[in-house]
């Protein structure tokens, strides 16, 4: 599926716009980090498919919330390499599949609400799909537990579409043309946008919630995961930098490193794309 999106992605990423993956990508990999509150002793957390779609186009948008979905789960061991690819299927395919077709459809006339929309029901799809997933893998989810996690999901999906609605509206305020348009005058954007990246990881995680998502907390009580061995850590499990005393040190050292990892990652996957893009117009 990724494969195939890509190939779709390659009328969507120009060169101008190569940087805007990078940017993008390594702001949603820090907004990711920074747990809210949602109802009593559960989190939740901006995804960020419907503001990736807004800003990128929904096949670019697929390809970096893959590559930073794939790097969570190689580098700092969140998600886990098994449950990766239905990871991939929930929030970076479906996901934002979801976040386009209302802004698509009600985009020109409804901007705000269909924005919102989007954020929402691509929330609402991702969780839906992993509910489902556990229950077709035979993990029996006491009716009570299932509405719970609904009804965290219902607030966290709202949460999720105000948030993307005034991330785009800022982003808009700042260069209007940065939205689905080439940035060639986007560089004083994109230095805003990272600059929020970096404080959001250095300031975000001293007020971010402890609590645990929605999925975590439903497969703690059901008792279907559990601590690995010892030796089976990814260099940076739980987002912390081994070796430094401090624990605001540790978090915020290793986000630091995330972004610029998800940064690079993306340029070079937008590079590569852009590459087959130019090869393939030229024969």
């Amino acid at each position: 599926a990724v494969g195939w999106i890509t190939r779709r992605a390659q009328s969507e990423v120009e060169e101008s716009r190569i940087p805007l993956l990078g940017v993008m990508g390594a702001f949603v990999f820090a907004a990711q980090m920074i747990n809210f509150p949602v109802g009593i002793g559960t989190s939740g957390h901006l995804v960020g498919g419907a503001l990736l779609a807004v800003i990128l186009g929904p096949s670019a948008a697929a390809i970096v919330l893959t590559a930073v979905i794939a790097l969570q789960a190689l580098i700092f061991q969140d998600g886990g390499i098994l449950a990766l690819g239905a990871n991939v299927i929930n929030m970076a395919i479906a996901g934002i599949a979801a976040a386009y077709l209302p802004y698509r459809w009600l985009g020109h006339q409804w901007r705000t609400p269909a924005i919102f929309a989007a954020g929402a029901l691509s929330v609402m799809t991702s969780a839906c799909l992993a509910l489902s997933e556990l229950l077709v893998s035979g993990v029996r989810i006491p009716q009570r537990m299932l509405w719970a996690s609904l009804a965290f999901f219902a607030a966290n999906a709202l949460i999720e579409g105000a948030i993307t609605v005034a991330a785009v509206r800022a982003i808009e305020r700042l260069n209007p043309a940065w939205v689905r348009m080439p940035p060639h005058s986007g560089s004083r954007v994109a230095g805003v946008v990272a600059i929020a990246a970096i404080v959001l990881v250095m300031g975000g995680v001293l007020i971010a919630s402890a609590a645990p998502d929605g999925i975590e907390r439903m497969a703690a009580a059901l008792g279907v995961t559990g601590p690995g061995p010892a030796w089976h850590h990814a260099p940076l499990a739980d987002y912390e930098l081994r070796g430094i005393e401090s624990p605001w040190m540790r978090k915020a050292a290793a986000g630091l490193a995330g972004l610029v990892l998800i940064y690079v990652a993306c340029s070079l996957v937008g590079r590569a794309i852009n590459r087959r893009s130019v090869a393939r117009g030229s024969a």
